[in-house]
């Protein structure tokens, strides 16, 4: 069993460049949210204009929500992959039910805005500015504004943990993580940029992730003259 097991995961290993995710999810996160915050007032409760203005921004930004989340899918998987059999199963089940979380809203708030978008162009402006859609774009403002970006705190705390227990990388990129997650969980009312934090200690530990790798097949590279060698010889 446990030589099938061994076998199955050496057909199956994870792409050297797969940690390229964690750096498209960075740039197509913050992407949009620049886009989303340039078209959308910052106060939810104000009139609906911004749809008939901007909807053509608004809606670049929301199809780019699902190619974001597959990229963060991607990183959860090369993360994973690289923690093995070190991989604890409290913090494992933290770290992976909170990222999903923090997908699953944002997600949600890209469906709650996609839907007043979509009904926008069959409905007067005085429905535009009803409390119907007011409520719909408050919602969608809760629920990534607060919810999904606590989320975002908790998978970075949950991370950052493993990230010190196990020692696959850097001690210093962990104590990044617990700073920018203590930001996000107490300051995201406070600070209107700080959702940048979560996409960018992604895009370290990503880059870090591909130095790693690449210096790791330099050293297959150099090793393999040498076992050549040594067999002729023989």
């Amino acid at each position: 069993m446990q030589q099938e097991k061994s076998l199955t995961r050496a057909t199956l290993r994870t792409p050297k460049a797969a940690a390229v995710a964690g750096i498209a999810f960075c740039i197509l996160l913050i992407a949009i949210m620049g886009l989303l915050k340039r078209s959308m007032p910052g106060n939810p409760l104000d009139a609906g204009e911004w749809i008939s203005a901007n909807s053509g921004t608004v809606n670049l930004a929301l199809n780019l929500v699902p190619f974001a989340g597959i990229a963060f899918l991607w990183f959860i998987g090369v993360l994973r992959d690289r923690l093995e059999e070190q991989e604890d199963r409290f913090f494992a089940t933290v770290f992976l039910g909170s990222a999903l979380l923090f997908l699953a809203m944002l997600f949600a708030s890209a469906a709650v805005i996609g839907a007043m978008i979509l009904t926008a162009g069959s409905v007067s402006q005085e429905v535009l500015n009803s409390a119907t859609f007011r409520f719909g774009r408050a919602a969608a403002f809760l629920i990534m504004n607060v919810y999904a970006i606590k989320m975002a705190g908790v998978f970075m705390i949950s991370t950052s943990t493993i990230l010190i227990s196990t020692r696959i990388t850097p001690r210093w990129i962990a104590f990044i993580g617990f700073c920018l997650a203590v930001a996000l969980l107490l300051g995201s009312s406070y600070l209107t940029w700080s959702f940048v934090a979560l996409p960018v200690w992604v895009m370290l530990i990503s880059v870090y992730i591909l130095i790693d790798n690449y210096r790791s097949v330099r050293k297959e590279d150099a090793a393999r003259p040498t076992e050549t060698q040594s067999g002729g010889s023989a």
